[in-house]
């Protein structure tokens, strides 16, 4: 493979890169004396260059073969994960320019593009060394992004235990692929596959699969492995928490979805009919099945609104997980636009979380009360963004949980515990409207408190993020294939 080859294959992660560089150079050499609005509008500015330029080359490198010897693949997963962390890694960096109270920024947008650099490189791991590398460079800096705010104590907790379960995964997570390793003698997931192929399951690659299923479980905030979650998204800033929950949430479910069907799928066992087969599929459907357990009820008993969020994310990677199951036969394509009409609506939520703490306090579910009084269009994009989550036609989130549940249905119909399990899955998605719509009470029905600010004022960029954050939600609501068929 030739340089010029290598520099258009790993374009985005070279344009981000150099940004984070860009960035911090000229804070150091034009920011010096200023306060901290005026030093983080260049910041912006230069961050949303290199995510453009990062869009360019993910869409100039293409759909083709492996490179680098095979480490890193270039396929319809690669090019789509890519354009979605970057798109929410863009919006991400549109509502910084809320956040008036942000120490260092040029330092926050720096870390954010390594984060997303991260997350590009794990939507085309083939090895599974790249693949620890790309994850932990998106985690560390995630990280850092989550206690940003050195002024709030529940800042620096959110921190420490996301730090905390952080490691403990990433050590589950090297542990199991060491154990993978040991088992097949390779790194590399097109060799893996291989050998898993002859010698098939092993009490090795058991005990490997229950590890890196663990590992995945923390990072995917699945149940039991969410207790992380509610804590980090309360008390991160609301861009960092965006960012968690949604282009790390991609990203993730990309890895997990090259990692489990090409390079495990000869040990994915059998789920879709009794009796079981030993495997990773009924270890995954497990997860799936708590977590829309505890994401779903544990939402029911939150007021605040960032820890009923954080619920709902992990009813969500439920959902996801069922995909998981059943990307086997569909492909990727549902697991995909799941997750990425999700993170967008996310991505809304905090952001009108984070304006409306502009304006004052929004952490209770009554301090949105009357938020079509003070701000129409937040109130407007919060409707777009919150039904979406609770799956109502025709927005994205609808037709995101319709292709999971129908992909799920095509393994064996209702018969079976994957057919009980998507009944299961679409009965407490029921229990998720109900709560989502408390959510929409207070923003469109109930009276402004009294101690509230008549009006809040909007930035434009800020705005201007949310309004095509909505409009991409209607868009891929009313034209679901387009995104579908980047995947055949």
């Amino acid at each position: 493979m030739s340089y010029a080859e290598l520099f258009r294959a790993f374009l985005p992660e070279i344009a981000l890169t150099l940004g984070a560089l860009v960035v911090l150079g000229f804070d150091l050499a034009t920011g010096r004396g200023k306060d901290t609005a005026a030093r983080l509008r260049p910041a912006v500015f230069i961050g949303m260059l290199a995510l453009v330029a990062a869009l360019y080359g993910s869409i100039n490198a293409g759909i083709g073969s492996t490179v680098f010897g095979g480490v890193f693949s270039l396929d319809a997963l690669t090019l789509a994960a890519r354009l979605g962390v970057i798109l929410l890694a863009w919006l991400t960096l549109g509502l910084l320019n809320d956040v008036v109270t942000l120490r260092h920024p040029a330092e926050y947008v720096a870390i954010l593009l390594l984060a997303t650099a991260g997350f590009t490189l794990m939507a085309g791991a083939q090895q599974l060394l790249v693949a620890f590398l790309a994850l932990e460079l998106a985690s560390l800096s995630l990280y850092v992004l989550a206690g940003w705010d050195k002024s709030s104590p529940q800042s620096a907790e959110a921190a420490l235990k996301y730090f905390l379960f952080g490691a403990m995964s990433a050590a589950f997570l090297l542990f199991g692929f060491s154990l993978l390793y040991g088992a097949t003698g390779s790194i590399d997931l097109p060799v893996i596959a291989i050998h898993l192929s002859l010698q098939g399951m092993t009490p090795l690659v058991v005990v490997a699969l229950a590890m890196i299923i663990v590992g995945f479980g923390y990072k995917a905030a699945a149940a039991p492995f969410h207790l992380w979650a509610p804590d980090a998204y309360q008390g991160a800033p609301a861009s960092s928490a965006a960012l968690i929950a949604s282009a790390s949430k991609l990203a993730g479910f990309a890895l997990f979805l090259r990692l489990l069907w090409p390079g495990l799928g000869f040990t994915a066992g059998r789920i879709s009919e009794l009796p079981l087969v030993v495997g990773w599929t009924p270890m995954v459907a497990l997860l799936a099945l708590a977590s829309l357990l505890v994401g779903n009820f544990g939402a029911l008993a939150q007021s605040n609104v960032r820890r009923l969020l954080a619920y709902s994310a992990i009813a969500h990677a439920g959902a996801m997980l069922l995909g998981v199951v059943a990307a086997g036969r569909a492909g990727p394509g549902p697991v995909f636009y799941y997750a990425a009409t999700y993170g967008l609506a996310t991505v809304g939520c905090f952001g009108v979380v984070a304006i409306v703490e502009r304006a004052g306090r929004c952490q209770d579910l009554t301090d949105l009360a009357g938020l079509y009084r003070r701000s129409p269009l937040l109130a407007g994009c919060l409707a777009v963004f919150v039904l979406s989550l609770a799956g109502v036609p025709p927005l994205a989130g609808f037709f995101g949980k319709f292709s999971v549940f129908a992909s799920a249905l095509k393994l064996s119909g209702l018969n079976g515990p994957v057919g009980w399990l998507t009944l299961a899955a679409i009965a407490l998605s029921a229990v998720g409207l109900y709560y989502y719509l408390l959510i929409l009470k207070q923003a469109l029905v109930a009276a402004p408190k009294e101690n509230a600010a008549t009006k809040i004022a909007v930035p434009v960029q800020a705005g201007l993020a949310l309004l095509i954050a909505s409009a991409l939600i209607v868009l891929f609501g009313l034209f679901p294939s387009k995104i579908l068929q980047l995947f055949g």
